[in-house]
C-alpha cells in the first residue's frame, strides 16, 4: 500500500511534533561492513567537516525522544551519539541493517522506532512525522520511506511487536529488508519524486558528490 500526503488522518495522526516525538525511539544504523568502502566504517567518514553519523544524529534528535546506535566496530566513537548496541550473538555475524533493528527494538525506550542509515545525511526533518501518520492512517506496524519512485528500505518506522517475528526471520537465515517489510504488512508513505534527502553513500565517488554544497542542505 502506498500513502501520499494526508491532511486528515484521525485524532492519532494529528499530534503535533513535539508529541509524536515524545513517543519515540530512534536507532542509527551503522553495523556493516562497509565493503564497497574499501571496509571504512561509512558512519566516522567526514562529510562537511563533521562524521556521517553526526549529521544523522542531529536530524534524529528532533525528531525522537532517543537515540540509539547499531554499532560492530568502534563503540567509543560511536557512543558520542548514542547508547550502542551490537548485534544479537545468537544471531550470525553481519546479519544486516535488520540485525541492528531487531537489537534497538529489544531495548528501546518507546513502543514506536525510527530507523536510519548512518550514510544518509540529509534526511528530512519530516520523516518521524510523515512515517507515524502512515502507520496510524491504515494501522499499520510499519511505515517506509518511498522517493523517486522507489522505496528506501532502511528508512522506517515500525513497532516493538515485531521484533520476536523478526528475530524468528533472521536465525532463518533471511536477510532481505523489504521483503520482511511486505511480510509484516508495511504500509509505504511517498515522499515525492525527489529524492535527494535519502541519498546514501556507498563508495567513496559517491561520498564526494553528496559533499558536494550546490547539492542541497
Amino acid at each position: 500500500m502506498l500513502i501520499h500526503e494526508m491532511t486528515d488522518v484521525g485524532t492519532a495522526g494529528q499530534i503535533g511534533a513535539d508529541g509524536v516525538r515524545s513517543l519515540l525511539s530512534g536507532v542509527i544504523l551503522a553495523g556493516g561492513q562497509a565493503r564497497r568502502m574499501g571496509g571504512q566504517d561509512k558512519g566516522l567518514l567526514p562529510w562537511r567537516g563533521l562524521p556521517l553519523a553526526e549529521h544523522v544524529a542531529r536530524r534524529l534528535r528532533e525528531q525522537v525522544d532517543q537515540v540509539l546506535v547499531s554499532a560492530n566496530r568502534h563503540p567509543v566513537e560511536y557512543a558520542a551519539w548514542g547508547e550502542v548496541l551490537a548485534d544479537d550473538p545468537g544471531l550470525e555475524a553481519w546479519s544486516g541493517p535488520l540485525a541492528g533493528v531487531q537489537a534497538a527494538l529489544r531495548v528501546a525506550r518507546h513502543e514506536w522506532l525510527l530507523a536510519v542509515p548512518c550514510d544518509t545525511p540529509r534526511l528530512p526533518h519530516d520523516l518521524a512525522m510523515r512515517l507515524w501518520q502512515g502507520a496510524q492512517a491504515v494501522q499499520a506496524p510499519l511505515a517506509v520511506a518511498r522517493a523517486g519512485g522507489r522505496r528506501h528500505s532502511v528508512c522506517m518506522l515500525l513497532h516493538r511487536s515485531l521484533a520476536p517475528g523478526l528475530r524468528d526471520w533472521l536465525l532463518a537465515g533471511e536477510r532481505k529488508v523489504g521483503m520482511w517489510q511486505d511480510s509484516v504488512g508495511a504500509v509505504e508513505v511517498d515522499f515525492g519524486a525527489d529524492d535527494s534527502a535519502f541519498a546514501n553513500i556507498n563508495t567513496p565517488d559517491e561520498l564526494a558528490a553528496v559533499d558536494n554544497p550546490d547539492q542541497g542542505a
